[in-house]
């Protein structure tokens, strides 16, 4: 809405006099920039640790160890790799497929019908990916009820569920002027 529009620059204005680095994105999210932008600095020695402050769950890909996690400030949670495991049941790496399966109402997809939490958790945690997981339910091996039904509804809407994990997965070529983390330091 016009309304909102109206307010970016002034915010930006605001954070900006705050000593604050911004990026006003147009063509990337704003979770593009963020993740560009652990991806970019977690391995670099001066940065002691990447605290990304969202309870956003496509967020968590980005977790790396203990090195780059995720801040829930409302449930004052940190949440590390080992706290992603335990949150989703799947790795980092996985949560884009996760989130294709389950679906993310916030970012607009429905994920696949029957799949729930608990079954794209144990599925994923045993294959890692989509294209990991067998085309025939039988050779799961994983104890999830009606597995030949979500077999077939993932096989049958294999290009929504590619096309939602697309969706999910954070673009880390943001163009971000700051190279050095201390281009990034308050002021």
């Amino acid at each position: 809405p016009r309304e909102l529009l109206d307010q970016f620059d002034l915010a930006e204005r605001a954070m900006e006099a705050m000593g604050l680095v911004v990026w006003p994105e147009v063509e990337f999210e704003a979770d593009d920039a963020l993740g560009t932008a652990a991806e970019r600095f977690a391995t670099d020695e001066r940065v002691e640790r990447i605290l990304i402050c969202t309870p956003d769950k496509d967020m968590a890909q980005c977790v790396r160890g203990s090195r780059v996690v995720l801040r829930d400030r409302r449930r004052d949670l940190t949440i590390d790799r080992a706290g992603v495991v335990e949150r989703w049941g799947v790795e980092p790496e996985s949560i884009p497929d996760w989130l294709a399966l389950v679906g993310d109402s916030a970012d607009g997809f429905p994920g696949l019908p029957g799949w729930g939490k608990r079954s794209a958790s144990l599925v994923l945690a045993k294959f890692g990916h989509l294209e990991g997981i067998p085309e025939s339910a039988g050779d799961w091996h994983v104890d999830v009820r009606n597995a030949p039904t979500l077999n077939a509804t993932l096989r049958g809407q294999w290009d929504d569920a590619k096309l939602y994990r697309r969706l999910a997965t954070l673009r880390l070529d943001t163009p971000l002027p700051q190279t050095d983390p201390e281009e990034l330091r308050w002021q």
